[in-house]
């Protein structure tokens, strides 16, 4: 699976999807926007893999329900272009991979690497998420 992209002639085609459509029902992803839940994400489990590092949590059965995930990238990553194409990526990758392979009361927090999240190929960058979560919650393929 790829992600949507830019049409080849840069211009807007009446009828043409915009090529940031998400493809997952939207409810089933909650995006992480406060600090606390990051700080919290940053204390737990984490597995780094080429391409980002994925830091995970177990909430408490009181707290939120649902799958939430957050993104950030550093300044290393590089200046804001190449920070928010990286988060682009990151944000389709979980898309496609979290509905699957996350679990239903986890936190996961997705973290850019310098120039290699946003030029890696989009199947080793799913492939990565898939392991990363693989090791996380301790389940061997």
């Amino acid at each position: 699976m790829t992600p949507p992209e830019a049409p080849v002639d840069g211009k807007n085609h009446p009828g043409d999807t915009p090529p940031a459509a998400s493809v997952c029902a939207p409810e089933t992803l909650i995006v992480l926007k406060k600090r606390s839940d990051f700080l919290k994400a940053a204390r737990a489990r984490r597995q780094g893999t080429s391409s980002m590092m994925v830091q995970a949590r177990e909430r408490a059965p009181d707290e939120a329900s649902g799958i939430r995930v957050g993104f950030t990238c550093s300044k290393k990553v590089g200046n804001a272009v190449a920070r928010n194409r990286a988060k682009r990526r990151l944000r389709e990758a979980a898309r496609a991979v979290l509905p699957v392979q996350g679990q239903e009361g986890w936190d996961y927090v997705l973290i850019g690497r310098a120039e290699i999240t946003a030029t890696r190929p989009f199947e080793a960058l799913l492939d990565d998420l898939r392991y990363a979560l693989r090791k996380v919650h301790g389940t061997r393929k």
